[in-house]
């Protein structure tokens, strides 16, 4: 990640936020959960390092499921999200260390493993930041149907020329974790690999985190997030099925 902008307009977490429940055990983790678990399709949103109590993000999930998913949005961080005026001030790089992503790619495919062991047959995933460096792990897998990558945290070539699954990426005009000139060489590499469906966006005048660290009552933030959103829906609509 990179520092102190991927913790820029922290949220204020609410765990009772969302149209959703909570459950206590989902694949080891607890998780917020919207949509009808009987349903054959799932999504999983992986969070930035502010956790599974945004409210912006629930929102979000509560959305996805309205357009006929089951989706789930874990606990990663085990109830220690990062916080960024804690007291004792904790530096980002140190909560990192604690919450690495390979350890929620680990996580992940637990909660994936769970959500097939309740018959659902088709699972996509969504991360935002922090959360984009787990999706694409499980998107050089055999893991997701279709994943979506929203201002994430730093990617590397190797890893998109490993996807294999279908991928979208949307990207923050101004972003020094995943420079627009870097989501445009990520844009080449998956251009050429024709056995790989993708979709990659700039998004002009956003900043990282611009999805779900947006003001309710900021009307043009409002409308640049919703545009994100409904290119992650449509996404998943059309290869999680």
């Amino acid at each position: 990640m990179a520092g102190a902008e991927c913790c820029q307009n922290p949220p204020e977490l609410n765990a009772a936020s969302g149209q959703g429940s909570v459950v206590e055990d989902l694949g080891g983790l607890k998780a917020y959960t919207a949509g009808s678990p009987d349903c054959p399709r799932a999504i999983l949103l992986i969070s930035d390092v502010f956790g599974y109590e945004a409210p912006n993000l629930r929102r979000l999930a509560d959305k996805v499921a309205a357009a006929g998913f089951y989706v789930v949005v874990s606990d990663f961080f085990h109830g220690d999200p990062y916080v960024l005026d804690s007291n004792p001030p904790r530096p980002v790089a140190e909560w990192v260390q604690n919450h690495g992503t390979d350890k929620g790619f680990e996580d992940a495919k637990g909660v994936i493993e769970a959500l097939k062991n309740k018959g659902i047959s088709s699972i996509g995933a969504a991360g935002f930041c922090w959360g984009a460096k787990v999706v694409v792990q499980l998107a050089m897998s055999d893991y997701i149907k279709a994943a979506v990558m929203l201002h994430p945290s730093p990617i590397t070539v190797d890893e998109i020329k490993e996807v294999k699954c279908p991928i979208s990426i949307l990207g923050a005009e101004v972003d020094r974790a995943s420079p627009p000139e870097v989501v445009k060489q990520f844009e080449e590499i998956l251009s050429a690999k024709s056995e790989v469906s993708s979709f990659v966006k700039i998004f002009p005048g956003t900043t990282h985190g611009w999805t779900v660290r947006y003001d309710v009552n900021d009307e043009p933030a409002v409308k640049k997030a919703e545009e994100a959103h409904n290119d992650m829906l449509e996404w998943f609509v059309k290869h999680v099925n």
